[in-house]
């Protein structure tokens, strides 16, 4: 893809329509901390229904940034479909996972996004479910607690073997690539945490290790490493193993993946 896919200003241009391979995994970057004072120009692209949730946000920072990250996600979206970012609606499924909706539902485009601190970043593929998950790699908070609590066992035991200087940024990295699953499967919170395991290795080649109770689940999943930028951590999930990375800093093609027993 010739277009950039790190966007760091308000001057972007996205030259329509844009490519995306049927085997690919593209995956956008946005500052929103560089973005977010153009808060009335994304205004303007947003349903309704966004703008009553922006204006929910107690602090304006909080509301600058989600005003242009679902702006952006139009944006990006409109560029791929040819269409005008504020005409594009949205359905929900049960679990509120976000898709396409009329008249663009049957384009085939899944997408996910995630934001933190003051990027976002967004996966774009041809009927893929998608899980994206970014967090800012932070140390001030008890690592220890909230992986008793959240992580499997075997999470829990890769983490306590590492020295403690290294346990915040294994933790976020479970941490991304269990919300990235979670996110891809669809099935948010009624999905136990401590039901699969994830690697905490960096830049393993497919982090899921396993799924329970049914093993074989883990065979319809790539579940990798994403870059984020400096002081961030990220994890991508597909479905399938046949696709692709096309990423913002770069092409990550799919690394080889072991078949599982």
């Amino acid at each position: 893809m010739g277009q950039a896919m790190n966007i760091t200003d308000s001057s972007f241009k996205i030259a329509a329509p844009l490519s995306l391979p049927e085997d690919e995994v593209q995956l956008w970057r946005v500052d929103l901390e560089a973005i977010r004072a153009d808060e009335s120009r994304w205004q303007e692209l947003l349903s309704a229904d966004e703008v009553t949730r922006a204006s929910r946000f107690h602090f304006p920072i909080d509301r600058q940034h989600f005003v242009a990250s679902r702006a952006l996600l139009r944006t990006i979206l409109a560029g791929y479909l040819c269409a005008q970012a504020n005409h594009l609606t949205f359905s929900y499924s049960a679990k509120q996972k976000p898709s396409l909706g009329p008249p663009h539902a049957t384009s085939g485009i899944t997408f996910n996004l995630s934001h933190s601190g003051g990027i976002a970043l967004y996966a774009f593929s041809h009927r893929r479910d998608l899980g994206v998950d970014v967090e800012h790699v932070r140390a001030s908070f008890d690592v220890e607690a909230i992986a008793r609590r959240f992580f499997s066992a075997h999470e829990q035991q890769q983490l306590f073997d590492l020295p403690p200087a290294e346990r915040a940024d294994a933790f976020f990295r479970c941490w991304t690539r269990k919300e990235a699953y979670v996110k891809a499967t669809g099935d948010g919170l009624s999905l136990p945490l401590s039901q699969f395991d994830v690697s905490l290795e960096p830049g393993s080649a497919n982090a899921l290790v396993a799924t329970r109770p049914d093993a074989s689940e883990a065979q319809h999943w790539l579940l990798r490493d994403v870059s984020a930028g400096s002081g961030y951590i990220a994890a991508l999930c597909a479905g399938g193993q046949d696709w692709k990375l096309n990423a913002w800093c770069g092409d990550q093609h799919l690394p080889t993946v072991s078949p599982r027993p």
